[in-house]
């Protein structure tokens, strides 16, 4: 099976994510040509996935390669899909919820639990868009390890944020405009804990009644597009 970049709805999901690779570079989140990012049709069997090497702010077509999610078979576009590809695959097939992945390396994100610190969701927005960081232990880059450890802390459906330990984040929605809102403020909350803690406070969340909240929201009115609406 050979799959064209240019169908529907590919091409949209690679215009998309090169949007978002300028965005996540112009903030700060990644540097150079590190992290990766992909998305798929809801629960299609093919990603699109940017390919080795590739600068964020910089995508086009042809810095994509068309992965098949079940095997990890290059079935389009560039034949050299990044080096996490299994990171990407494997979330898909965790998380049949999930149409978005999004692997960056926010420094403070990674800096905080690398020196022993939780990063502490103190505003509502990243209660709201966050909910929960869970902290994989240190693995190689572009290894199943790697891949294995990430995946395993989503698999409960209850995650969707975790840090990659002295490497990055990887992130997971069922949009890419709701993966991009969560990578940003797990970043902005990792800032915000590193002001609390120069300014010696060591155990400031957002008050809990906030979740209480959320969560009576959701059971009156679900969101299952998960479009984060806020």
């Amino acid at each position: 099976m050979t799959v064209d970049l240019a169908a529907p709805p590919y091409a949209g999901l690679i215009a998309e994510l090169a949007h978002v690779g300028r965005q996540v570079v112009g903030a700060g989140l990644v540097i150079g040509s590190g992290g990766n990012l992909s998305a798929r049709p809801p629960g299609g069997e093919v990603a699109v996935v940017t390919g080795t090497g590739t600068w964020l702010d910089r995508l086009t077509p042809a810095d994509f390669s068309l992965v098949r999610i079940v095997d990890g078979a290059v079935v389009g576009g560039s034949p050299t899909p990044s080096v996490e590809v299994a990171l990407h695959t494997e979330s898909y097939r965790v998380r049949p919820d999930i149409n978005a992945v999004i692997h960056l390396h926010p420094q403070m994100s990674v800096l905080l639990p690398a020196l022993g610190h939780q990063i502490r969701l103190i505003t509502t927005d990243h209660v709201y868009y966050v909910r929960e960081i869970r902290v994989a232990p240190y693995r190689h880059s572009g290894t199943p390890e790697l891949a294995q450890a990430a995946t395993g802390l989503i698999a409960d459906g209850t995650c969707n944020c975790v840090v990659l330990s002295h490497h990055g984040c990887s992130v997971v929605a069922p949009t890419i405009e709701l993966a991009h809102k969560r990578a940003a403020n797990l970043e902005e909350a990792a800032r915000a804990t590193f002001h609390a803690l120069q300014l010696g406070d060591t155990r400031t969340v957002c008050p809990p009644e906030y979740r209480d909240r959320l969560a009576r929201l959701a059971a009156a009115d679900p969101d299952p597009a998960g479009t984060g609406r806020h």
